[in-house]
């Protein structure tokens, strides 16, 4: 068997300053008592040959997740304490699954998919690996069967675990899985934000009418998350303060409600939600003015988190700084500074 040091994951919280203006988010990027975790012992220990890695892992009837993390990542934390510590989540991903941890950042030798030798980091970023976690559920060729961008509660990723290891990725899609198989307690109505675009949706007519971006919310109307994204993290005034920068249109992603997408397409918004692969309520998708896609989340992200995407989007920050996770650390780093507490747990 082939062995490497197991990885170790330092969770250090983010500090925050003595000055304290304001809050921002009130939740915050970090552990309540930072400390070290090791990846658990039964994670692959892997020399990074994926081809390779996908061929054992079928040999024993497995697939292949790559779970992407880095260094002080609060969420990644929570992934390993509140996810992968649960036995059931535990039992259920070594039976489907080998797991191998690529640092987003690290210098270890990988070999792609196509035999070409390259760098974790680089690895990640052909792979358009912008948030931690980041894991990547692999089919027996080694093509993406899901992806999940940020983290998942212990129940839906439990969900996401059972529908990519039981092969269901190939009769239907995650988000009609989850419809079926996890209907949710929560309000049962589709939430509005002020201002937002009313129907008729001509979606690239508005994007040339308008100098802002447009951010496309894909809820539904049993959505526990989406009720806490609109009655908690829209309703903190920083996070509508970035809201005004922003074209908005809230969309039901299973309903057949028309409309003309930024390329000018006619489509529902159905239709449109499975063309752009979304598979988790609430996605935001976010479009320039000449309606090129430019960036998107699927995923649970806490306050301080969406206003960062928020932010990130209107500053045009996407441009120049293509690792959103290091935009993060610095927009941190940045509100510090100003004597701005940065909190995005409580």
């Amino acid at each position: 068997m082939r062995i490497i040091c197991c990885f170790l994951l330092a969770l250090f919280g983010l500090g925050v300053t003595g000055v304290q203006a304001r809050v921002e988010g009130e939740l915050a990027p970090g552990l309540v008592n930072p400390g070290a975790h090791e990846h658990p012992p039964w994670f692959k220990q892997s020399f990074l040959d994926m081809r390779e890695d996908v061929a054992e892992a079928s040999a024993q009837g497995k697939r292949v997740m790559l779970y992407f993390y880095q260094d002080g990542c609060p969420y990644c934390a929570k992934l390993l304490r509140d996810n992968f510590a649960q036995s059931r989540i535990a039992d259920a991903t070594r039976r489907y699954f080998d797991v191998i941890a690529i640092n987003l950042w690290g210098d270890r030798e990988v070999t792609d998919f196509d035999g070409q030798h390259t760098t974790e980091k680089r690895f990640a970023r052909a792979l358009k690996v912008m948030f931690t976690p980041t894991v990547l559920l692999l089919d027996t060729d080694g093509k993406v069967a899901l992806r999940i961008n940020g983290y998942f509660p212990p129940h839906r990723f439990l969900a996401a675990i059972s529908y990519v290891g039981e092969g269901l990725d190939a009769k239907e899609s995650f988000r009609e899985y989850l419809a079926r198989t996890l209907p949710e307690p929560a309000s049962g109505r589709l939430h509005t934000v002020p201002g937002a675009l009313k129907a008729p949706y001509q979606l690239q007519a508005a994007l040339k009418a308008d100098s802002r971006p447009l951010m496309v919310l894909f809820e539904q109307q049993e959505c526990r998350d989406c009720d806490e994204l609109h009655e908690v993290v829209f309703r903190r005034a920083e996070t509508q303060h970035l809201l005004k920068d922003f074209q908005i249109v809230v969309l039901d992603m299973w309903a057949p409600t028309p409309l003309t997408t930024p390329a000018g397409k006619a489509s529902t918004a159905a239709d449109w939600a499975n063309a752009l692969g979304i598979d988790y309520a609430p996605s935001m998708v976010f479009f320039d003015r000449a309606g090129q896609r430019v960036f998107s989340t699927g995923g649970y992200l806490r306050a301080f988190h969406v206003q960062s995407v928020l932010d990130y989007v209107a500053s045009g920050a996407y441009r120049t700084q293509p690792e959103f996770q290091r935009y993060i650390e610095s927009r941190a780093d940045a509100l510090r500074a100003r004597g701005i507490k940065v909190d995005i747990w409580r």
